[in-house]
């Protein structure tokens, strides 16, 4: 008897699915919908207080200053307001930034979120801004210059000169960004060979110019030919500096003193300024589980076409022995 009962159950459930009564699960399946959109409706009438991220617009002087990090594109703020136009804002369809107007933007900065209301509120439309719950918005724009600089070939990896002397075409190319990235390149821009160039038949190679980041270059690639050129060599003792001390601390690199290796082109022998390779190594950089930072060159002469550091690489960091008492 139980099995019969719930034989008659499931027949009972399978009749609508034979071919005569597919219409009945059409009918369910509107109805379903119809009181899905009733609902979804319905709560969209509704009024709702919850956090959103507003969007912002930055307004600065384009020709004459650049952002060195991303803007701010959002502040956390409180609203209220119906479920259609907070789906609206969330969906980022047909919304009125809050501008942002930085005046003197050169340097470091922060605007505080309060000063922001009157932005805020002037921009949203059928919202009621309760709070602005971004306490500050930061940001740091530096001076957009142009510089242009003629090109080099970059030694080797390992910084070995490549014994070749590189014609460029274009010779000289037009940087333009961050006043600070590129005021501290040298009078040259180096340019380095790909493992794969793409070549032509008169010889010349195809090389990307690539960039600093936030610098765009008004050319793309270049053609390079190669001469094949004799290379010399000299050594010479030179004495690392550290940077960036904190005040009060008197600090030394051990070694004192590290062996280079400088590589040239016969021409340019003459005008060798050997006292201008320079060694410094920069106290942020220390790896403090064996007190070492790293060693690297300041920018070259133009004259050098190679320099290697000999031995490690590295040096230590220790204290500067005290002086004796007068």
């Amino acid at each position: 008897m139980p099995l019969q009962a719930a034989r008659s159950l499931a027949q009972w459930f399978i009749r609508p699915l034979s071919e005569p009564e597919r219409s009945f699960w059409r009918v369910v399946t509107a109805c379903f919908l119809a009181a899905v959109i009733l609902w979804l409706l319905n709560a969209l009438n509704k009024t709702y207080t919850t956090r959103i991220g507003y969007p912002l617009q930055w307004h600065y002087d384009e020709a004459r200053f650049i952002p060195v990090r991303p803007l701010p594109t959002l502040v956390e703020v409180q609203v209220t307001g119906r479920g259609w136009k907070l789906l609206r804002n969330t969906l980022g369809l047909d919304i009125r930034p809050a501008e942002v107007i930085v005046r003197r933007p050169l340097g470091s900065g922060a605007i505080a979120g309060s000063t922001l209301r009157p932005g805020l509120v002037g921009a949203m439309e059928s919202l009621q801004l309760n709070a602005v719950l971004t306490d500050t918005v930061y940001f740091e724009f530096d001076q957009l210059v142009t510089r242009q600089l003629p090109l080099r070939l970059s030694p080797a990896a390992n910084g070995a000169a490549l014994p070749y002397a590189a014609r460029f075409e274009p010779a000289v190319v037009t940087f333009r960004g961050p006043a600070t990235t590129l005021n501290a390149l040298p009078n040259y821009y180096q340019v380095h060979l790909p493992k794969a160039p793409a070549g032509r038949s008169d010889g010349t190679i195809i090389v990307p110019i690539g960039g600093p980041a936030l610098v765009e270059t008004d050319v793309q690639q270049v053609q390079v030919k190669l001469q094949p050129r004799a290379v010399r060599t000299r050594k010479l003792l030179v004495t690392p500096t550290l940077h960036n001390v904190p005040a009060d601390t008197a600090l030394r690199l051990q070694p004192a003193q590290v062996a280079v290796t400088v590589e040239y082109f016969p021409e340019d022998s003459a005008r060798l300024s050997l006292e201008q390779v320079q060694v410094f190594a920069d106290y942020r950089q220390l790896r403090h589980q064996d007190s070492t930072v790293q060693l690297l060159f300041r920018p070259l002469p133009y004259t050098v076409r190679g320099a290697r550091i000999g031995g490690a690489s590295t040096a230590k960091v220790l204290p500067a022995p005290a002086r004796d008492a007068d």
